[in-house]
């Protein structure tokens, strides 16, 4: 049975992005607060596929790679050391890296509203902050 696609932005939704953008292929900060974990339950029901603005740029797609890599690494080392279980699967495994938009079932995206069917008002778009800017 096919799974839905769950569409997931990279910056501020996986990656903390405290340091703002640096270019596609720098990414400076850690995960937010369970992400890792996140990834894990998320493959399990999801079709999980990253799509960020970085993911159109030369060396966007590795250097997300790379870190998902790196932090599923230390995330796992800190379960084992906590006596905690662990996968028995890799998230880069389970998750694709799209180069165009994907026809998901659900995307979560820190710079995104959900759309009601009444139009916002351009005040409220203006006044609009994502979760992790004061």
């Amino acid at each position: 049975m096919k799974k839905p696609i769950l569409c997931l932005d990279f910056d501020g939704v996986l990656h903390s992005y405290t340091s703002g953008w640096k270019g596609a292929e720098i990414i400076p900060d850690p995960p937010v607060s369970g992400a890792i974990a996140f990834l894990y339950d998320a493959i399990m029901a999801f079709d999980v596929q990253i799509f960020s603005s970085r993911s159109h740029q030369a060396g966007g797609i590795y250097a997300m790679m790379d870190w998902i890599a790196q932090h599923d690494r230390e995330w796992t080392k800190a379960q084992i050391a906590a006596n905690q279980p662990t996968p028995r699967t890799s998230l880069l495994l389970n998750i694709t890296f799209p180069t165009e938009k994907p026809a998901a079932f659900l995307t979560i995206d820190d710079r995104a509203i959900t759309f009601t069917g009444k139009w916002p008002t351009i005040e409220t778009l203006r006044a609009f902050k994502p979760w992790n800017r004061p």
